[in-house]
């Protein structure tokens, strides 16, 4: 059954989809979408690391573009005859 929501995506341009979400009374990932599993250095045991394994609850690639957004200008803090010493980021 799936679970859908609006979302706004970002990449590769302004968008809002339709996804799916995991279950949330899931009993394996309780509603998360996954389990992480994290694991340590075999010799020293110290953290290494997470793998993070999707639920079978949920799939995360299903998904549908509903309308892209525009693209709002960006705006700059100083006008043209303004002397700022600020970077134009």
């Amino acid at each position: 059954m799936l679970r859908l929501r609006i979302q706004r995506a970002t990449w590769p341009r302004p968008a809002l989809i339709l996804t799916d979400t995991p279950h949330p009374d899931c009993r394996y990932c309780e509603g998360d979408g996954g389990i992480e599993h994290e694991y340590g250095h075999p010799e020293t045991d110290e953290y290494d690391g997470s793998r993070w394994e999707p639920c079978i609850c949920w799939n995360h690639e299903r998904r549908w573009r509903l309308m892209p957004l525009p693209r709002l200008p960006r705006r700059h803090r100083c006008t043209p005859d303004c002397l700022c010493n600020e970077p134009p980021f």
